[in-house]
């Protein structure tokens, strides 16, 4: 992305100290110069010589800087004008969505077909009914029901609930992913980076919560305030899928081998691995980490990795030879784990997945759209991150600029009282 450039263009913090150095040490000549023969006009003459040496090497030092500045803000240009495409491509492709967004509304309205988003809104409210839960502040804050402005580090890093953050085809596997999942882990908070965790949680120089700063501020603004602890996931930290993703796929679903029992035949009753079996919003599919990475292969395969679902119990027993990371059936059978089997009856968890509904389901060039446009402000991230470190370099190699040239003016200046 950058022009080409050779090593001498890495410049370490400390910019070329030695030479400096060693231009203090000649300026040294002015008051220590060794006497030749005791003749001043020779004395004088030796001197100038050396102002000259050193007033040349200043003078192509100055020159190799000038074209490193030359070189660096060149590379700026270069990032800005990227930077500039890629908001004009968001902007173009945003136009395109809103258009199709308004005729979609327009649409479901004339049809009487608006309930899309209630599943999801009586998940929030299950999540409400946990009293002082963290989880709660969190969907109080991504629904902008709390002033986020005061806090825009923890708005853009924090993604939000898990039980918010994927969605299921019916209200069975809502059951059954919840209870496999618990509740500790359905209402944890995730996050995209450590950053994200210093802002949820300050501390003070003891080690102690800062109760008026953070999420436990956030609580105690709205009357919430934050009791016991809670859980939450940084993205930047899981093992993630590492693999190929299933070919032309829009929800980008992991392309894992399907189980095999010892004669090489797929067990009865599979279905699917769980990781597969949510569904993502398109914006959190692809480019939440540095690497690009979405959900999928971040946080649900951390929180399912492998995990096999049946149509029924008797069918997940028969699999046993070829289930490692535990299995599901849809009539209530679970395995946690090999050797470790969950008996007796369901348990109903507070807070559940919310449905995907057909009205919620889009076209696959819209999901494509959509794409672009994360992938676009993905790009544009990287950019702004190369940009601020080329910033850096350049404000120092104008600062060694501007120490040599002081330093040549005052050579040139000495030297002339010997020509």
């Amino acid at each position: 992305m950058f022009h080409q450039s050779n090593d001498n263009d890495k410049l370490p913090l400390h910019v070329n100290m030695t030479s400096t150095q060693e231009s203090l040490a000649l300026m040294a000549v002015d008051n220590g110069v060794p006497s030749l023969g005791g003749n001043a006009h020779n004395d004088n003459l030796y001197k100038a010589e050396c102002f000259a040496r050193q007033s040349q090497k200043l003078q192509d030092d100055l020159e190799s800087l000038g074209l490193k500045i030359k070189h660096h803000e060149g590379n700026l240009r270069f990032l800005k004008s990227q930077e500039n495409m890629l908001d004009e491509y968001i902007l173009d492709v945003q136009v395109s969505l809103g258009k199709y967004h308004s005729s979609s509304i327009g649409a479901q309205v004339e049809n009487g077909n608006l309930d899309g988003s209630q599943s999801e809104e009586k998940t929030i409210a299950q999540i409400s009914q946990i009293e002082n839960s963290a989880a709660h502040v969190v969907c109080e804050l991504k629904n902008g029901h709390t002033d986020q402005a005061s806090n825009p580090s923890l708005i853009n890093n924090v993604l939000g609930v898990v039980a918010t953050l994927g969605k299921v085809e019916d209200d069975n596997l809502s059951r059954i992913f919840s209870e496999y999942l618990g509740l500790d882990h359905m209402l944890a908070i995730v996050c995209k980076s450590n950053e994200g965790i210093k802002h949820l949680e300050p501390y003070d120089q003891n080690g102690k919560i800062k109760k008026s700063s953070g999420l436990h501020g956030l609580g105690s603004s709205f009357s919430k305030p934050l009791d016991g602890r809670f859980l939450v996931i940084c993205l930047e930290d899981l093992r993630p899928y590492v693999g190929e993703l299933a070919a032309g796929d829009p929800q980008k679903k992991l392309a894992l081998p399907k189980p095999r029992l010892p004669n090489g035949t797929c067990p009865s009753g599979f279905i699917d691995f769980a990781v597969n079996m949510i569904n993502v919003e398109i914006a959190n599919s692809s480019c939440l980490t540095a690497s690009g990475l979405g959900l999928r292969e971040t946080l649900f395969y951390s929180l399912f990795s492998r995990l096999q679902v049946y149509k029924t119990r008797t069918e997940m027993m028969s699999a046993l030879p070829c289930i490692s990371e535990g299995a599901l059936s849809l009539d209530g059978g679970m395995i946690k784990r090999t050797g470790f089997f969950s008996l007796g009856s369901r348990q109903e968890v507070e807070v559940r997945f919310p449905i995907t509904s057909e009205t919620s389901k889009l076209p696959v060039d819209y999901i494509k759209a959509e794409e672009k446009i994360k992938i676009s402000k993905w790009q544009k991230e990287r950019i702004c991150d190369d940009m601020k470190r080329e910033q850096l370099v350049l404000n120092l190699v104008k600062q060694d600029f501007d120490s040599k040239k002081k330093l040549l003016v005052s050579f040139l200046s000495k030297s002339s009282s010997y020509a």
